[in-house]
């Protein structure tokens, strides 16, 4: 019973296999076990042709979509620093072109029928008085109206602020349709507080998880490093314990960001959850 209920919420992020096209995303994710998928949809919106049918292609191949996600433009990921300066839709130089973009993602996760799409919303204030802080706010209510006309459910990933600070923008939003996309590993990447008490304070909000793992850094301001699930910091039976406690019932997904073994670390990744998850 345990294993089939699992089956139906595991996934995939489509990203972490780094598919060409259509196509390609079929075989590998056919080569992770799983047939559930967490769809990036920039690909879809930038280059259509190779991923035309995609719906039709997915069911007849038995692949369900759970989810999908974007980016916003001009992002640099090189450091922490570049990052907190060019992330989500924080910087005011990109701010046009990323809502642009979300009208578009917004129409085609309709199409798609997707409930849940997830973002890096970027870098927020740490005090409420910031100016920052407001303008991010109501950049977020402008991004949830998008959704909301598609009847979407946007989830926040955590990782550049600490669950307390998210908490208190959740709370200030206040939208139906906001929700978090809670990474483990994120927090520690990013230095931003322990993963099992930062479920604790998002509990409320969370509408999807994603499985991946990290080690902290050791030098302050910079990336922690990522690992294969199960070898990082994140403590996976405590994990799903957390989740369980809270009767969390949304999508479980694979995330691997790192490494030339994408296939295999997944795999490895499923194993891991299934011993975990109780």
């Amino acid at each position: 019973m345990k294993h089939h209920v699992l089956t139906q919420r595991l996934a995939v992020c489509s990203w972490s296999l780094q598919p060409a096209d259509l196509q390609d995303l079929l075989t590998k994710l056919a080569a992770t076990g799983i047939s559930r998928v967490q769809l990036a949809l920039d690909p879809l919106r930038a280059a259509p042709a190779k991923w035309e049918g995609v719906l039709e292609r997915m069911q007849a191949e038995g692949v369900a979509i759970v989810s999908g996600m974007f980016g916003c433009v001009g992002e640099d990921y090189s450091s922490l620093e570049s990052i907190r300066l060019t992330g989500g839709i924080a910087p005011d130089a990109t701010w046009e072109r990323n809502c642009q973009n979300l009208q578009a993602t917004a129409a085609l996760a309709e199409v798609l029928g997707l409930k849940l799409v997830t973002f890096h919303a970027g870098f927020l204030p740490h005090q409420e008085t910031d100016k920052d802080f407001t303008k991010m706010v109501n950049r977020l209510v402008d991004v949830a109206n998008i959704f909301e006309r598609a009847q979407i459910v946007l989830g926040l990933e955590t990782g550049q602020e600490t669950a307390s600070l998210l908490a208190r923008l959740m709370r200030k939003l206040n939208r139906p349709n906001v929700g978090v996309n809670f990474d483990p590993a994120n927090m520690i990447l990013y230095g931003k507080g322990d993963p099992i008490e930062a479920l604790g304070l998002l509990s409320g909000w969370i509408r999807q998880v994603h499985v991946k793992d990290a080690r902290a850094t050791k030098v302050p301001g910079t990336w922690g490093e990522e690992v294969p699930v199960g070898q990082g910091e994140v403590d996976w039976p405590a994990f799903f314990s957390a989740l369980n406690k809270m009767n969390f019932a949304g999508p479980i997904v694979i995330e691997r960001e790192a490494g030339t073994q994408r296939v295999e670390d997944i795999r490895r990744a499923k194993v891991v959850v299934e011993k975990a998850y109780t």
